[in-house]
């Protein structure tokens, strides 16, 4: 069976960092896009960036240039460095592996972003 776990959560004051990571577990075939979405309070759960088995990337507008998404592949790990933190980026932060057939979640680990 596949699972996400993800790791690297917690508390940082505004301006800091943070670096999330995601292992795959229970396939030896490769995600064709992983990434990661965030729901805060009261919100919808939102792409906040992703990345293909090619490397390519997207990521959410309001993370550009701070957020930066990286993979192994034959780890079947993703990475989300977080730099630049604000308060508006605290929320659950779950990882998401897609193939053609069916999408798979993490349990999501939260980051708070408060002094």
């Amino acid at each position: 069976q596949v699972q996400l776990v993800e790791s690297g959560g917690g508390l940082v004051q505004p301006g800091g960092s943070l670096r999330l990571s995601c292992a795959a577990s229970g396939s030896s075939r490769s995600f064709d896009v992983m990434g990661w979405y965030r729901q805060a309070p009261g919100k919808q759960r939102e792409l906040v960036a992703h990345i293909t088995s090619g490397s390519r990337t997207n990521y959410a507008d309001s993370v550009k240039a701070r957020f930066t998404i990286s993979r192994d592949n034959a780890k079947n790990t993703v990475y989300l460095q977080m730099n630049s933190l604000k308060s508006e980026d605290t929320a659950v932060y779950y990882c998401n592996g897609k193939y053609p057939s069916r999408d798979y979640w993490g349990q999501g680990t939260q980051v708070t972003v408060s002094s």
